[in-house]
């Protein structure tokens, strides 16, 4: 089954109780990320050209996009790789920081690269890309997510996905 044949048979949208209540509810930004490792356990790390720190390959959703096609999408965009995403590692919650709103961060299994592939930098968005191991990138990273980073990590390991706020464990 695809999404419209979900949407169809869940049946039509219930109705609003209240008219206008759907339109005054918080919105959230959602992303998806993938942990994409070589084959020593080096994480990809990308240094996006519009912020100053590293970053995994992934990205924002677009409007009525999942989080998961979000990770495909933007990983094949930035780093030219088309790859089959695995599990969900991580989903953390990011609060709200300035003019940004608070969002839900997904980390997905990326997996580990032959070697022999070829990265395609996406011009004027991505710098670089470099494997590095976790406290390697540290330096470079946000504390939220060398923290989110390492709950993945802790996830591949235990086969356990991991819920966190600002990339602090949570039960």
């Amino acid at each position: 089954m695809d999404r419209q044949d979900d949407l169809n048979a869940d049946g039509p949208p219930e109705p609003e109780f209240h008219a206008g209540v759907a339109g005054r509810l918080p919105r959230k930004r959602v992303s998806g990320g993938a942990l994409i490792r070589d084959r020593d356990g080096r994480i990809l790390f990308i240094e996006p050209s519009y912020k100053p720190m590293l970053d995994i390959p992934g990205g924002i959703a677009e409007a009525d996009e999942s989080p998961y096609d979000a990770c495909r999408r933007e990983v094949l965009e930035e780093v030219g790789l088309e790859l089959a995403i695995g599990p969900m590692l991580v989903a953390d919650w990011d609060p709200a920081r300035g003019v940004w709103h608070d969002a839900l961060a997904f980390v997905f299994d990326g997996g580990v690269l032959r070697g022999d592939e070829e990265l395609v930098l996406q011009a004027g968005e991505v710098r670089t890309a470099v494997f590095l191991t976790l406290d390697e990138a540290r330096p470079q990273l946000k504390p939220s997510m060398y923290r989110r980073l390492g709950l993945a990590l802790q996830a591949l390991e235990t086969g356990v996905p991991q819920y966190s706020d600002f990339g602090r464990p949570r039960p």
